[in-house]
């Protein structure tokens, strides 16, 4: 099945991160593997500090499904981990020894987004969540709902004003001050982003004006 196969690969994670000088060397290729592993597998939140420390400092392979985690939990750049998860479905379609864990991959790798856009947003727009997730607003909805349903989030939809409102469960005041610290620093990254990319925006189009401008004179 596809859990026992992510459960395999998983099972080396130890021996990769304890390995990186071998890794880095002879089998960066395996990082693709350990990634497919860690996001299929049950203990996922178990490995993925792991993983996102080595994947930040391998920097000899890239593919999209390595470059999904890099843009999601190192640079926590949402567009960049959507077009990536668009790249996922084809590589996985294609890789013999991980097609068979593709809806698996893409679902967890869905839910992966979702939990980190809402550390950063209490009132979620289910149509720009739905740009994220590569859905429409109707399947992201019905997403949503079932997410619900499992117990696996703590929200309710507004479907009239077409939001997700998340719930406020009361944890210790020390893991208060723990989600705080953690949703306080994905905020200052995710505007320190979008500002530069503002800043580059603003500079092409000035560089545009000059350049008609000059045309003009």
């Amino acid at each position: 099945t596809a859990y026992e196969i992510s459960a395999c690969l998983v099972g080396s994670e130890m021996c990769i991160r304890d390995s990186m000088n071998t890794v880095q060397t002879t089998c960066p290729h395996i990082l693709r593997y350990l990634t497919a592993a860690v996001v299929t597998n049950k203990k996922r939140k178990t490995y993925l500090k792991n993983l996102v420390d080595v994947i930040e400092q391998e920097s000899s392979y890239k593919d999209p499904i390595t470059e999904f985690i890099e843009a999601l939990y190192i640079k926590f750049d949402f567009e960049t981990a959507q077009q990536k998860l668009k790249e996922c479905e084809r590589v996985l379609e294609n890789d013999y020894f991980l097609n068979v864990i593709q809806e698996e991959f893409i679902e967890n790798a869905r839910l992966f987004i979702f939990e980190t856009y809402c550390k950063i947003h209490s009132c979620i727009d289910i149509n720009m969540l739905a740009q994220r997730l590569d859905m429409n607003g109707s399947e992201a909805e019905r997403w949503i709902v079932n997410l619900i349903r499992n117990a696996k989030l703590d929200a309710k939809i507004d479907s009239a004003a077409g939001t997700v409102l998340m719930g406020s469960t009361q944890p210790s005041v020390f893991q208060q001050l723990i989600d705080k610290t953690k949703a306080l620093s994905l905020k200052v990254i995710y505007i320190e982003r979008e500002h530069a990319r503002s800043k580059t925006r603003s500079a092409v189009a000035e560089k545009r004006d000059i350049t008609e401008d000059g045309s003009a004179v």
